[in-house]
């Protein structure tokens, strides 16, 4: 599992914000499962970030997301972050020039059933 933050951090906030994220990525890589983490700047526009944790199953940064330090140091970091997807499973990993394809863990029905309808919806959406 990947989780990926943008953040947009204006100049005077770095020093900050990086101190922050560095301890994030100290709490998440030192939980069971995690198998990296990193913080990047871009290139090109100085003010904008991203924060990437890899995990190596969902169960595990689930985890890794469950101890009160992570969830008073970390969640209040990555709910900063820009508001969309963030998590993500990887379904081509490649290594070496060899490329492996994993099997997506999530249901082909998962856009269409909500939480608690696991028979089908009620109803069908419109």
């Amino acid at each position: 599992m990947l989780l990926v933050c943008r953040f947009t951090v204006p100049e005077p906030a770095v020093a900050e914000f990086t101190a922050r994220a560095e301890r994030a990525l100290e709490l998440l890589t030192a939980r069971p499962g995690c198998v990296r983490g990193s913080l990047g700047r871009a290139l090109d526009e100085a003010d904008r970030f991203v924060l990437t944790v890899e995990f190596e199953s969902v169960v595990a940064y689930r985890r890794a997301m469950s101890p009160f330090e992570v969830r008073e140091h970390v969640v209040p970091l990555l709910s900063e972050a820009s508001v969309e997807p963030a998590a993500f499973e990887p379904l081509l990993v490649a290594d070496g020039g060899a490329v492996r394809r994993r099997t997506s863990l999530v249901a082909a029905d998962a856009g269409t059933v909500r939480l608690g309808e696991a028979a089908g919806p009620a109803r069908p959406r419109g």
